[in-house]
């Protein structure tokens, strides 16, 4: 199921501010749910537990006012959602976080690609190398349904490309600029688009720059500074009425980019990221719309920290990670039954290295390969069977995978048998993972609930890396190449109850974990990076248990006022009981919406409580309660028959100084900010 919702945000600010918390929740709920109808029965089954993020472009906006922030970063959008949450190291590049659980256990990809960063401090999520000028949508799928974009345990985000898809509309043209006081950011982007019933073609560039943001209360935060240009084409070629050849490409390059949570910059971060997909209505025999994509992408990420003083001694750290792959997929209705079967693959280089150059000129530099160029070769099959039920839906998932991995580099591979003389070059794991999802309509209440089980191979950084510093809890981590496939079995269900003007829903999921990976102390190993407190490997946990409960509602006040918000529970244990890192406190949000002809206005709240759950282990400290409100309001109108839409609002509106339980090291959040956006479309 689909929802936009809005996020937590600032510190406990008293009673007056919870009452109208729960005020507000208790009127509300997340919208946006895909829908099928039973064919039967004529009845809305919900389809899956997914959300649906929509990115406002201009011609979208004017559909859906909605949109509290037209021209925010991607970070922003993933931070409003329902699912999805952050981890912040800066100002730029969130990574985002599924279920409580971060990028290792999620499959992210770009219109179904895979792509992996180049980054071993996961500064370059694979969100970063896109932006919402070049989107139409996020799709955010829960647990093992994930699993069509490859293998998952907490689930998978899927950013898809926005095309015209052979509308016949001609030539068209966007403008669109905006501005931020907080951090004097500054956006210019556009887009040339030409479309009819046999060819298409979407051009669109877009400018990103900002200096340092400042927190609540006015401190400036040092290194938060960006810059980030963005140019994707998209296009497509009718070759007869039921085959289509399409195309993709994204160049994206960050340069100056500041992470004031961590002991280093980045001064470049690139992404070549190009597609050729053919598609055709009919297959062979019953199978229809068939499609296979070949692709390929390239990452170059280079961390250093040149800009920083007094650095006991400077590193160069620079990454890089090319994949390419392919897939392959048809459906097939028969009977009852609605199937999609797909064959994919990948072959992954993943190679970083790090310099260290000592103050002192008569020391020698020091050398080594922190992934020590790892290749890895997935090749799987999945399958999925929908079977419609009187007022009711069976859909039935399954995937089967084999992943080789290569370690490359004699000299990485030496470095590994420091530790694990019996390591060999190469490994090959079966990765497996099957599904149930039940749905069912009554008369009022509509029933989803499944049963999953899954597993995963564990990443680059967690089999192979060499001593990889985490300032978060301030450790070296060393990879384990022997380590046991992670496993997890889950179990969802949502209950939804829409009744004359207000929807309610209640969902929650629960994972049992086995083999869970994650670093432990070794008491006998020598740190490498100065500073640091200790050195982690790599290892399998007997089991952990995650859970997630949340509570949505929407209620129309008028015709042109609705009122929607959300509340969600979270816990993460492991064996012994110890809190897990990274498990969000209670969270709470609400938007007060108005609509009525070309005007919007919205007013937003985003909070949770303290974060009490913690585990200094993990570097994890108790985080305040906090509550952050901001406003919005649009209108659009007419230039000479040209359509422009103006929006301008304030975040925090009450300046509040607060960070959250995911910004890395405490790091505090953006204070008050005023911002407008300006888009033109020329007709």
């Amino acid at each position: 199921m689909k929802t936009e919702f809005r996020p937590g945000s600032p510190g406990g600010t008293g009673l007056k501010k919870m009452t109208l918390v729960f005020a507000l929740l208790a009127l509300s709920q997340g919208h946006g749910q895909e829908l099928k109808v039973d064919p039967i029965t004529d009845s809305i089954l919900p389809i899956s537990l997914e959300e649906i993020i929509l990115i406002s472009s201009y011609k979208r906006m004017l559909e859906h006012k909605s949109q509290h922030k037209p021209l925010s970063t991607l970070d922003a959008y993933l931070e409003s959602s329902k699912k999805v949450k952050t981890i912040k190291r800066g100002a730029y590049a969130w990574e985002p976080v599924l279920n409580d659980m971060t990028t290792e256990r999620l499959a992210v990809t770009i219109d179904g690609m895979r792509i992996f960063g180049a980054c071993t401090d996961r500064m370059d999520p694979i969100t970063s190398y896109v932006d919402v000028s070049n989107l139409s949508a996020v799709h955010v799928v829960s647990g093992q349904q994930g699993t069509e974009h490859g293998a998952t345990i907490g689930g998978a985000i899927d950013l898809r490309l926005e095309k015209s898809n052979f509308r016949p509309e001609g030539w068209s043209g966007i403008v669109e600029t905006g501005g931020e006081t907080n951090n004097e950011a500054q956006i210019l982007g556009g887009e040339l688009n030409y479309s009819d019933e046999r060819f298409y073609a979407d051009t669109d560039i877009i400018y990103r720059k900002a200096e340092n943001y400042v927190a609540g209360g006015g401190e400036e935060i040092a290194f938060s500074q960006f810059e980030k240009y963005n140019l994707s084409v998209n296009a497509g070629y009718k070759v007869s009425d039921d085959q289509k050849l399409l195309a993709s490409f994204i160049f994206d390059e960050a340069r100056d980019v500041g992470y004031p949570a961590l002991p280093m910059d980045v001064s470049l971060a690139r992404a070549f990221i190009g597609s050729l997909s053919w598609v055709q209505d009919d297959f062979i025999g019953d199978f229809q719309d068939w499609e296979t994509k070949l692709y390929a992408n390239s990452i170059t990420h280079i961390m250093d920290d040149s800009q920083r003083p007094d650095v006991a001694i400077r590193m160069d750290m620079p990454g890089w990670s090319d994949t390419y792959g392919f897939y392959s997929q048809a459906q097939l209705k028969w009977d009852k039954h609605s199937f999609l079967v797909k064959m994919d693959g990948f072959y992954n280089r993943s190679l970083a290295e790090m310099t260290m150059f000592p103050n002192n000129p008569n020391q020698p530099e020091m050398f080594m390969l922190t992934w020590p160029d790892v290749r890895t070769l997935n090749a799987g099959f999945f399958a999925e069977d929908v079977i419609e039920l009187k007022k009711s839906s069976l859909e039935l998932t399954t995937r089967v995978a084999v992943q080789n991995f290569n370690i490359a580099d004699e000299f990485g591979l030496n470095s590994l048998r420091i530790f694990y003389p019996e390591v060999t070059q190469y490994q090959t794991r079966l990765l497996k993972s099957v599904s149930a999802h039940y749905r069912k309509k009554f008369k009022q209440l509509s029933f989803n609930g499944g049963l999953s089980y899954g597993d995963r191979a564990p990443s680059v950084s967690e089999g192979f890396g060499f001593y990889l510093f985490n300032s978060f809890d301030n450790h070296d981590y060393i990879g384990d190449p022997d380590l046991k496939n992670e496993k997890a079995i889950e179990a969802n269900a949502k209950i939804s109850l829409p009744l004359k003007k207000l929807q309610l829903g209640l969902e929650g999921n629960y994972f049992h974990t086995m083999d869970f990976i994650i670093g432990e102390v070794n008491p006998d190993l020598g740190v490498m990076t100065i500073g640091a407190e200790g050195v982690k490997i790599y290892t399998n946990l007997d089991h952990a248990n995650l859970y997630n409960i949340a509570l949505d509602a929407e209620y129309e006040i008028t015709p042109e006022l609705s009122c929607t918000g959300l509340v969600s529970y979270h816990r993460g244990t492991d064996q012994d009981g110890r809190n897990l890192p990274f498990i969000s406190p209670l969270a709470y949000n609400a938007m007060l919406q108005y609509t009525q002809g070309d005007f919007s206005g919205s007013l937003t709240m985003r909070g949770a409580a303290d974060q009490v759950n913690f585990n200094p282990v993990f570097g994890e400290d108790r985080t305040g309660a906090y509550t952050v409100f901001s406003l919005s309001l649009g209108k659009a109108f007419s230039i000479n028959d040209d359509d422009v839409h103006v929006k301008a609002g304030v975040e925090n509106i009450f300046d509040e100084f607060y960070s959250t339980y995911s910004d890395w090291n405490n790091i505090p959040r953006m204070g008050r900010n005023f911002y407008m956006t300006v888009s033109y479309a020329i007709n």
